[in-house]
C-alpha cells in the first residue's frame, strides 16, 4: 500500500497503530489522547492506572472513558489490557477475553516503573494464569526488568531476559509474549533467536537516543524512562531490528505523559511524552537508515499480525517538510513537555 511521491517527498501507508500506549486517565487523558488519536487507529492501553485495572469490569469503565475522550469524529480504539498480580484469578481473566474485554494481560514486575507496586512479585506465582492464557491464545505483555536491587540499573533488563522470560517460554512454548520496550542488544538477540510466538516493541526515543543524552548540558528530566536509554551499541541493534523488515518488531511508542512539574523534581518520574510527535520520530529513523520502504510493515502490519487482528483499511499520509515541536503542551491537568521539545523534525504529517 505505501504510496511514494519521486524523491521521496510524500510518504502514504496503511494507518498505523501503537501497541504500548500509556493514556492515563480523567484530565490528563482528556488532554493527550487527541496526540495518538490523530495517527493510530487502534492502541494497546497501559493498565498501570491508580488503582489498576485488574478486572473486566474496570476495562470496561476505563475503555468508557477512553472513548468519551476521544476528538469529535474520531475512530480511535482502545485495546484493552488486564494488570497482573499474585492474586489473579485466571478463570476471571480467561472470561474477560473470551467475552473481547481483554486483547492482552501485563506483567508488571513489582516496584518496577509507576504505578507497578501492585505487580508480580515473582513470576512463579501468576504460572496457573500464564498457563490459562497459553491455552486460549492470550498474548502476555511484559516490562522486561528485574527490580533485584542489586542489579545494575543498566541491566536490569538483560537478566530479565536470562532469569525469568526465557523460563516462561520455556514453560510455555505456546503463550504469545510481548517484550515491551526493548533496549538492548542482548534484547534483540533474544527476540531474533527465539521462538514465533516471540515478539517486541520498540519506542521512539530508544531509537534515536543513547543514554549519553540524558546528561548533555545537564541532566534532561524528559528523557528518562524505565527502561532506561542504553549505550550507543544497543541503541544501534535496536535501530537494525526495527528497520530490518523482520516481523517480530513492531512499533509501540510506550508514551507516557506527566505533569512537566513532576518531571522536573528531585525524585523525577519515569515516562517519555512522544505521542505528539511518534509517526514524525519513527519515520526519521527509517528515513536515515534508508528503509522507508520497510516503515508500513513495522508500524501498521506486523503488530496486528502478531495479535492475529485485522490490518486497518485507511492511510495515512507523511510529508517532507518541517515540524516544529512545542517547548511545552498545556493539558486540563498540567503542562506537559513533549519528546523532542523546541525541535524542528524534517517529516510532517498531513493527512490521517
Amino acid at each position: 500500500m505505501v504510496s511514494c511521491e519521486p524523491m521521496t517527498t510524500t510518504l502514504t501507508f496503511r494507518r498505523p497503530d501503537d501497541w504500548h500506549l500509556h493514556l492515563r486517565d480523567g484530565a490528563m487523558l482528556a488532554g493527550v489522547i487527541a496526540h495518538s488519536a490523530r495517527q493510530f487507529a487502534r492502541a494497546i492501553a497501559m493498565p498501570n492506572l491508580d488503582p489498576p485495572i485488574v478486572t473486566a469490569a474496570q476495562a470496561l469503565a476505563y475503555r468508557e472513558r477512553i472513548l468519551a475522550a476521544r476528538p469529535a469524529g474520531s475512530d480511535f480504539a482502545p485495546l484493552m489490557t488486564a494488570y497482573l498480580t499474585d492474586g489473579t484469578d485466571p478463570a476471571d481473566l480467561a472470561a474477560g477475553f473470551e467475552r473481547g474485554v481483554f486483547a492482552a494481560a501485563k506483567l508488571y514486575p513489582a516496584h518496577a516503573t509507576t504505578n507497578s507496586a501492585h505487580g508480580v512479585t515473582e513470576v512463579g506465582a501468576i504460572y496457573p494464569v500464564l498457563e490459562r492464557m497459553e491455552r486460549i491464545g492470550m498474548p502476555l505483555l511484559v516490562h522486561g526488568e528485574v527490580t533485584d536491587p542489586a542489579v545494575d540499573v543498566f541491566d536490569r533488563e538483560a537478566v530479565f531476559l536470562e532469569r525469568v522470560l526465557a523460563r516462561v517460554i520455556g514453560d510455555f512454548p505456546a503463550l504469545k509474549v510481548v517484550s515491551e520496550h526493548i533496549t538492548t542488544e542482548e534484547a534483540v538477540r533474544f527476540i531474533e533467536e527465539g521462538p514465533a510466538t516471540v515478539a517486541a516493541t520498540v519506542t521512539p526515543h530508544h531509537l534515536q537516543f543513547n543514554r549519553t543524552a540524558m546528561f548533555q548540558g545537564g541532566l534532561r528530566p524528559h528523557l528518562y524512562c524505565l527502561p532506561v536509554l542504553k549505550r550507543e551499541r544497543h541503541r544501534l541493534a535496536l535501530r537494525r531490528a526495527a528497520t530490518s523488515g523482520n516481523p517480530k518488531f513492531f512499533l509501540g511508542t510506550d508514551s507516557a505523559p506527566h505533569p512537566a512539574a513532576a518531571k522536573e523534581a528531585a525524585c523525577g518520574c519515569a515516562g517519555v511524552f512522544n505521542a505528539p510527535v511518534a509517526l514524525e520520530s519513527y519515520l526519521t529513523v527509517f528515513d536515515e537508515e534508508d528503509a522507508l520502504d520497510r516503515f508500513e510493515a513495522f508500524a501498521s502490519e506486523h503488530g496486528a499480525r502478531f495479535y492475529g487482528l485485522p490490518l486497518n483499511t485507511g492511510t495515512v499520509t507523511m510529508r517532507r517538510e518541517p515540524t516544529e515541536v512545542p517547548a511545552r503542551i498545556q493539558t486540563p491537568a498540567a503542562e506537559v513537555v513533549p519528546y523532542q521539545a523546541d525541535a524542528t523534525l524534517g517529516w510532517r504529517l498531513v493527512a490521517g
